[in-house]
């Protein structure tokens, strides 16, 4: 199995405060990989470092064997990203801003056959900010998968859904894997990093304190339950 994610010695400061420490990451191929970290633990400045809009200070990427800032252009052709908001036209509609999204791509996924995958299929003449929450949520989701990436990542993707909603989202995230879609999620939600992530990494304070699998996290801890694992593991039982 071929690796999409090579992530060595990431580090990332401002100022006095280091913020991502020397980090190491390796992802492969049609797996799902989840980073999960507290609130404010570095999650976000590793996505942005990794994909190369976010200068690190030190440290190698590689993102499906290549330098995100060095080929920029053809990995844009081959990842999606989900964004959690996006400064888009008031009045846009869901079905313009799927086209226009669409044309960025030398290769595109047919957009209604995904909105209809993600429950939004009724919704493609309705504007954006129209939509409800979890409507946004999964089109931003479709939006990421639109270029037929290879790499996808996915930030709180299931935030603001309700739980028949959820599992469907995980049903289809579960397909694209078996199709050789690679997944690199975070998440609050411990569940769903349980129902779906292969390896996973907790992040604390910018520094990896865990590196492996679900069940060696609970191994690990002495715990039955993953949740109970996750909060031992990045502290955050101690935090509240």
């Amino acid at each position: 199995m071929s690796e999409a994610i090579f992530v060595e010695g990431l580090t990332k400061s401002y100022g006095e405060k280091t913020v991502v420490n020397h980090l190491n990451l390796s992802v492969k191929s049609g797996t799902v990989f989840g980073l999960l970290g507290a609130n404010g633990a570095g999650k976000s400045t590793t996505i942005e470092c990794m994909l190369g809009t976010k200068q690190a200070d030190s440290g190698t990427v590689r993102l499906l064997g290549q330098d995100p800032k060095k080929c920029r252009r053809e990995l844009f052709q081959k990842i999606g990203v989900q964004f959690q908001e996006g400064d888009y036209h008031k009045e846009i509609k869901v079905f313009e801003l799927c086209e226009e999204t669409a044309s960025l791509y030398r290769k595109s996924a047919d957009w209604r056959k995904l909105c209809n995958q993600f429950g939004i299929g009724g919704k493609a003449k309705t504007a954006v900010k129209s939509l409800s929450g979890g409507e946004r949520q999964r089109l931003f989701i479709v939006l990421a998968l639109i270029g037929l990436p290879h790499l996808v990542f996915l930030d709180e993707l299931t935030t603001g859904l309700d739980a028949k909603a959820r599992r469907g989202v995980w049903k289809t995230l579960e397909s694209l894997k078996e199709q050789g879609l690679t997944i690199f999620l975070t998440s609050h939600f411990m569940d769903e990093v349980e129902a779906l992530c292969d390896e996973i990494c907790i992040l604390k304070k910018g520094t990896a304190v865990f590196r492996g699998t679900v069940e060696q996290a609970k191994a690990q801890c002495g715990c039955e339950h993953f949740e109970d694992a996750y909060l031992k593991l990045s502290d955050e039982e101690a935090d509240e």
